[in-house]
C-alpha cells in the first residue's frame, strides 16, 4: 500500500472531488455565451434536484448556475419554481452584474424542457437592451 503525503492526498482528494461533481452534472447542465455590453459572458445551469409534483403544480428544480467573464465569475445555488406536467416552463430570474465587472441587471425568462434549463431571452437595464 502506497502512504500518501498531505499535499499528495489533498491534491487526489480534490480532483476526485472535482471529478465526481462535473460527472454527475455533466449530463443535466446548459452553457451558453451572452454580448453584454460588448463582453462575453458565459452562463452555465446544472440541475442538481427536481422534485415530484402533480401535474399544474409548483415544480422546484434545484439548480447551479455559474456566470463568469474576463472581469470576475461567481457561482449561485437556486431552487427554479417550473410548473409540473408541462412540456416547457418558464421562470423569470434577475441577475445583477456587478460581481462580473459589470453595471446593470439582466431580467432572464429560463425556460425547463427535458431536464435542463436554458435561456430563452434577456433583457439588459436599464436602458431595455435586448441581449437575446
Amino acid at each position: 500500500m502506497t502512504k500518501l503525503n498531505g499535499p499528495a492526498f489533498l491534491a487526489l482528494a480534490l480532483a476526485l472531488s472535482a471529478t465526481g461533481t462535473a460527472g454527475a452534472q455533466g449530463g443535466r447542465c446548459t452553457r451558453e455565451t451572452l454580448a453584454v455590453k460588448g463582453l462575453p459572458v458565459t452562463v452555465s445551469y446544472c440541475v442538481s434536484a427536481e422534485a415530484s409534483a402533480a401535474a399544474g403544480h409548483d415544480l422546484p428544480v434545484a439548480v447551479t448556475e455559474n456566470y463568469s467573464t474576463s472581469r470576475g465569475s461567481f457561482s449561485q445555488q437556486s431552487t427554479l419554481q417550473f410548473i409540473a406536467g408541462e412540456t416547457v416552463s418558464r421562470v423569470i430570474e434577475d441577475v445583477a452584474l456587478a460581481k462580473l465587472g459589470l453595471e446593470g441587471t439582466l431580467h432572464l425568462t429560463l425556460v425547463y424542457r427535458g431536464g435542463l434549463v436554458r435561456i430563452e431571452s434577456a433583457l439588459l437595464t436599464p436602458g431595455a437592451i435586448t441581449i437575446k
